[in-house]
């Protein structure tokens, strides 16, 4: 089965494109699917064959999946299975595929984090302008609650994917989907600022002015998706929200206050790249939530 395992993850790496975080997530999946088998069925030493997996087993491997996870987990595990074994029988590498008559697990519907849009704007007034990091700080909340970017693309984005002039941002999402985004005007302003302030900065650190990375860290390199968690963690303590948010919690912000000023869902979908519009409809519920507080509100016989 590692070797298997090994050969379907260069599929999906080579072949599919998928991201580095489903390839990590799914090796892992199978890895300790593997560990399953070879438990269950008396193995000590060496990996097991792929022929001593059956449909009951899989059951069975669910079962503990149960106990042990959320529902959102065991989906992405079974999907890392149902891929696998489709990838095995398409190449008659498996006698059989026993993953074909599993459902997955209903989910549980979360409606996301968001802020309104008073604390949203207190926010952004929180960063020192003053100071170089300050700048840094205010562009990254102006640009997350700008374009509704995922914190890995926040990071991995360089100068040359940005057009100032024409406020467009190229984001390379998840399978290295590309897609062109228009950028606020204060956004657009903090960039600017930020990027004029840093230019010293960047020249020692071997980067020349129309290249290398947007958004850096102390030491001149790349900032990290978890600096970036930490600092729109710590001005939301600073500015006294009670609400845990993070940067997926600003793309939330985004969509909410966009399907509120009356953007359609279809836009909304392009915009975040979202592969099905399934996923972009969890933001109506937040909107009909909205809605019914102000009919509460407003209606005389409410």
């Amino acid at each position: 089965m590692r070797k298997l395992i090994s050969s379907f993850i260069r599929y999906i790496e080579t072949e599919k494109g998928y991201s580095i975080h489903t390839i990590r997530n799914y090796e892992s999946d199978l890895r300790q699917f593997t560990k399953f088998v070879a438990s269950k069925r008396g193995l000590k030493k060496g990996a097991p064959g792929i022929d001593l997996v059956d449909y009951m087993l899989i059951r069975s491997y669910l079962g503990v999946l149960f106990d042990r996870c959320r529902r959102t987990t065991i989906a992405r595990k079974l999907s890392a299975l149902k891929s696998f074994f489709r990838y095995l029988e398409l190449r008659g590498l498996a006698p059989l595929n026993p993953v074909t008559e599993i459902a997955t697990p209903r989910q549980e519907r979360h409606i996301p984090t968001y802020l309104p849009v008073d604390d949203m704007f207190a926010l952004l007034e929180q960063p020192d302008r003053q100071k170089e990091w300050g700048l840094r700080d205010l562009a990254i909340l102006e640009l997350l609650y700008s374009t509704g970017l995922r914190v890995s693309e926040l990071v991995a984005l360089d100068i040359e994917k940005l057009d100032l002039n024409s406020r467009l941002v190229r984001a390379s999402g998840k399978g290295g989907k590309e897609r062109l985004l228009p950028v606020g005007r204060k956004a657009i302003a903090a960039i600017r600022e930020y990027l004029e302030n840093t230019e010293k900065r960047r020249k020692k650190a071997g980067y020349s002015k129309c290249q290398g990375p947007v958004f850096l860290n102390y030491r001149g390199g790349r900032l990290s998706a978890r600096s970036v968690n930490r600092l729109v963690k710590a001005y939301s303590r600073k500015c006294g929200i009670m609400t845990e948010i993070s940067p997926h919690s600003l793309r939330h912000t985004f969509a909410t206050h966009l399907l509120d000023g009356g953007a359609d869902l279809r836009s909304i979908q392009e915009l975040l790249g979202h592969v099905n519009l399934s996923t972009t409809q969890k933001y109506t519920h937040v909107s009909i939530d909205r809605l019914v507080e102000v009919y509460d509100k407003a209606h005389p016989r409410s």
